[in-house]
């Protein structure tokens, strides 16, 4: 089973304010994903914070333990990274607050193909959607993603303490190394909707009003 982690680091420079404390339909952004997120119940729910870590802190569901990610302006691998340390021998569901609307369906979706494939220490699962039609399918892949416990752990054992690895700058970098490589077809477009700049906020408002 795996654990949820959100990762809620980034400054929300583009968008103006934090995203995780956006309103969307009467409850925050990052109040929204750990509802939807329950069926990852490996362990409390963790959100990694970094420019907004006070403000989250304060607003943060009952239940759920924030950790702050002092390397937060390098990216979300760091905070992948730490989560791992945290949630150390655990496969993490990982969930960016960039995401904000993905339905609980999808979270137990994910949850259930995780676990009939085995759990599988050093798999990546995905969900994708298909917009095209018979004849020419387009896929897009979106969040969240499940990363198994041994690939997760990759993160924490690259870099200058680990000179014959070396350093994983992104997610897609990981995803590169995993063992097997799953995804399973959803029907929300929501695994695709991102939360960036202001236009995106009053779009995702439209969707929960």
């Amino acid at each position: 089973m795996p654990a949820l982690v959100i990762l809620a680091a980034g400054a929300s420079r583009r968008l103006g304010t934090c995203k995780a404390l956006v309103d969307l339909g009467g409850q925050n952004a990052l109040a929204r994903l750990v509802e939807a997120g329950r069926a990852m119940d490996a362990a409390t729910p963790l959100v990694v914070t970094g420019a907004h870590h006070d403000a989250i802190r304060a607003a943060v569901p009952l239940g759920v333990e924030v950790l702050f990610n002092p390397a937060w302006e390098s990216g979300r691998t760091s905070g992948v990274a730490l989560a791992s340390r945290a949630r150390r021998g655990l496969d993490l569901a990982i969930a960016p607050v960039d995401v904000p609307l993905v339905p609980a369906e999808v979270f137990a979706a994910l949850c259930s193909a995780w676990i009939a494939h085995g759990s599988p220490a050093r798999g990546w699962l995905g969900p994708f959607l298909d917009q095209g039609s018979t004849d020419a399918p387009r896929v897009s892949f979106g969040h969240p993603v499940v990363i198994g416990r041994e690939l997760a752990r990759d993160l924490c054992a690259s870099g200058k303490d680990f000179p014959d690895r070396s350093p994983l700058a992104t997610l897609r970098d990981l995803r590169l190394r995993a063992s097997p490589t799953l995804s399973i077809q959803v029907q929300s477009e929501r695994i695709l909707d991102d939360l960036d700049t202001l236009e995106d906020l009053e779009r995702l408002r439209t969707l929960v009003s």
